[in-house]
């Protein structure tokens, strides 16, 4: 399953630094706006120190992380919403993730051209904003034209769709993302449906990825400080702190050097690492893991999921034709030192349909097509 981010933000503010160094991509990263046309796309393994110990513990062949799919967008600019610079094709392609890492860059540098001329993080995310709320207002519009004239005919779903839409549209005029209504129960099923379908640009959960010079990645900085302290006021969401100097270095070194480089610089882990599990908190995502010899692999799920559709992850005829779940807690695991011992201690467990899996348990399907 996996997540799909895009990486968005104004020319020059290291976004695509960051996805090379992210995914070892290699693509062009110069200093001059739109040097990204093209949206390029990375998979990246989700680190996960969990699956590293249960793949040692069986002496797996073969251990498969779960993958993250990064998408590194064409910087956009003030007007992109009417079509300025490359406005179109960004709008067009952050419309196909689920989720947006915001870069905004926390850093100065007379070498870097910023496309503003200077360095203010709190009005770059606020062009980003706006800009994605100015499209999904032109969205929202022509879509409550149709869904009008279908609730004047007394169509009672077009009706519930006409006050979800007017709802959404009252937040846009104001400023307010998309994101940021609630519905009650009764418009909660249909506003979800409607999202999905007009794939509202400012209703996509979003993360703020401040990009910070390397002697600022342990304690930030002023710019970082204001960031935090004004998206913590208006929408609560996450701000990871990455240097994307550093990330480009660790990119390039061997495990042990890695770990190395992260204790002198004072990290306990890497930007990606908190990228990672910042886009899983952000989403509610979770892993689990079928154990083997031959192979050891972490899934990908939403909390909440129930094992029929969780065993759908891996493929749909698990789900189709689901009996039972084999299941032992990841600690559990451990802690027996595999599954023979599990068993003996009774922590082996078999669940059915309604059993609701846990972040980390150890999962075996049964089931027949």
């Amino acid at each position: 399953m996996g997540f799909r981010c895009g990486i968005v933000g104004l020319p020059n503010v290291g976004k695509s630094t960051i996805f090379n160094a992210l995914t070892a991509a290699g693509i062009e990263s110069a200093n001059y706006p739109f040097c990204t046309i093209e949206p390029n796309v990375g998979m990246v393994p989700v680190p996960d120190a969990r699956l590293d110990k249960l793949a040692e513990m069986v002496n797996t062949r073969n251990k498969v992380n779960a993958q993250m799919e990064f998408v590194d967008i064409a910087g956009l600019v003030s007007g992109a919403s009417k079509g300025e610079g490359l406005g179109n094709q960004f709008l067009g392609h952050i419309r196909q993730v689920d989720a947006v890492a915001h870069v905004i860059r926390c850093f100065a540098d007379d070498n870097i051209v910023h496309v503003d001329g200077s360095i203010d993080p709190l009005r770059d995310r606020e062009v980003i904003n706006t800009e994605l709320i100015l499209a999904d207002l032109d969205t929202v519009g022509k879509r409550l034209k149709k869904t009008a004239a279908l609730a004047r005919s007394g169509d009672s779903d077009a009706k519930v769709q006409l006050a979800v839409l007017e709802k959404i549209q009252a937040a846009l005029d104001t400023g307010k993302p998309a994101r940021s209504v609630q519905f009650s129960r009764d418009m909660a099923d249909a506003a979800l449906r409607l999202q999905r379908e007009i794939c509202l640009l400012s209703g996509k959960p979003v993360l703020y990825v401040a990009n910070v010079a390397e002697d600022d990645i342990a304690k930030g900085n002023a710019f970082v400080d204001d960031l935090r302290q004004v998206v913590a006021g208006e929408e609560g969401a996450p701000v990871v702190v990455i240097s994307g100097a550093i990330e480009e270095e660790l990119a390039a070194l061997g495990p042990e050097e890695h770990m190395e480089f992260l204790q002198d610089m004072g990290l306990r882990e890497s930007g990606l690492n908190r990228l990672v599990k910042a886009g899983y908190a952000l989403l509610g995502l979770m892993n689990y893991f079928t154990v083997g010899e031959k192979e050891t692999r972490a899934w990908t799920i939403k909390a909440g999921m129930k094992a029929p559709q969780a065993a759908g992850v891996i493929h749909t005829d698990f789900e189709r034709g689901f009996i039972r779940a084999e299941v032992i807690s990841y600690d559990d695991y451990v802690a027996c030192g595999g599954e023979a011992v599990a068993k003996e201690q009774g922590l082996w467990r078999l669940e059915g349909k309604e059993y609701v899996v846990q972040d980390g348990d150890c999962v075996n399907f049964r089931f027949n097509v």
